[in-house]
């Protein structure tokens, strides 16, 4: 193959790829016609690049230079694709087991980790992003049948956590979130509740996730949008201990999940718990036990038996300085209220004698108590 440059009646430069065989010259590509020294450079680049893909073979004394060159204004810009965050998740679904699973489902878990966005603006994304093309057609088509794969694709997480990262069901994670909808309309699934992500006039959902000690996930459920959040401990975990046949389990959750109620259904199916507990919920007498016996070091703990089982208490000094400072503003601002009142709505620590507002000095003296003595838990 060579290359010929030969002049057009418009006295342009033709820029041509030929061969000659059976002493006849056979034109195989036309690269294009240059009406400048600039772009007969550019088209005789052009021209040893083409010579090169067509061939397919590599030059004993090879110019890499050539090689490199990019001719922008020969080039359109067709977009970006993220090919490679794209093969590492894929490969992590595949570890995982999910490989069996519809591709469609694995392409929307992936999407939905890079960039999140409504199921059919995704099917957009999937292939602007990766290239990976899905009809709406065949999304309303599979899309019911990914409810039945939950019990599914639990069973190959709790066995990849039990060979990757030593678990053994002897302790779990459990906690609750919302997800809200981009409508006002409710249905028997998405109602309106107390929403986490401040959107209380929209329908919502509220999802249960329950995860390792490191902090992966095994187990969900989902519950309607208006489900107070303590009455989704006992159901999710006696579901989970059921299916994966648990002899030994402790379920760690935080003091929304805490009630008489729930408890008495642990303590009912043996099921280990630890939550936490508010201070303000305490009595008196509780309190006082705690005022007596707390080790005013940082780190330090007790162990106090309950109705309820061991309240463990533990001392912190950035804590005590933290609820110490903020009470002491409630007070200020108690006083300055009582300096000159408002209209405005009751402030802690006053109260109304005979039609005029005072500190509550009894309130105050309590609260401080609380913090002074113990200082700080």
């Amino acid at each position: 193959m060579k290359i010929r440059i030969v002049k057009t009646a418009s006295t342009a430069k033709a820029v041509q790829i030929v061969r000659y065989q059976n002493n006849k010259r056979v034109i195989l590509h036309h690269i294009g016609s240059a009406h400048s020294e600039t772009e007969l450079t550019e088209l005789l680049n052009a021209a040893q690049e083409w010579m090169k893909d067509f061939t397919k073979q590599l030059s004993i004394f090879s110019d890499d230079s050539s090689s490199k060159l990019i001719h922008l204004n020969r080039c359109t810009f067709i977009g970006v694709q993220y090919n490679f965050f794209y093969q590492q998740i894929s490969l992590i679904q595949e570890k995982m087991g999910f490989a069996e699973l519809p591709s469609l489902l694995n392409d929307l878990v992936i999407i939905r980790i890079f960039e999140p966005a409504s199921t059919l603006r995704s099917l957009e994304l999937m292939e602007q992003f990766f290239g990976k093309k899905h009809s709406r057609k065949s999304y309303y088509k599979i899309a019911p049948q990914f409810i039945d794969l939950k019990e599914k694709v639990e069973m190959k997480v709790v066995d990849f956590a039990r060979a990757y990262y030593s678990f053994s069901f002897d302790i779990v994670f459990y906690d609750v979130t919302t997800l809200y909808f981009e409508t006002f309309e409710e249905d028997e699934l998405r109602k309106n509740g107390f929403s986490k992500d401040s959107k209380s006039q929209q329908p919502q959902i509220l999802v249960a996730l329950i995860v390792t000690k490191e902090g992966f996930p095994i187990a969900f459920e989902i519950f309607s949008g208006n489900t107070f959040e303590g009455h989704t401990i006992i159901p999710s975990i006696k579901d989970f201990i059921k299916r994966n046949k648990v002899k030994e389990f402790t379920a760690v959750a935080d003091a929304a999940m805490i009630s008489l109620e729930n408890i008495t259904h642990l303590n009912q199916n043996n099921i280990n718990y630890i939550v936490g507990a508010r201070m303000g919920n305490l009595s008196i007498k509780f309190l006082e036990i705690i005022d007596k016996q707390i080790v005013r070091k940082d780190g330090q703990s007790i162990r106090i038996k309950t109705e309820l089982g061991y309240l463990i208490c533990s001392y912190s000094t950035v804590r005590y300085r933290k609820d110490l400072h903020e009470m002491n503003k409630q007070i200020e601002k108690a006083k300055q209220i009582i300096e000159t009142p408002s209209k405005s709505k009751k402030q802690k620590f006053t109260k109304t004698n005979k039609q005029k507002l005072k500190l509550n000095s009894v309130t105050s003296s309590n609260k401080c108590n609380r913090f002074l003595r113990p200082s700080g838990g």
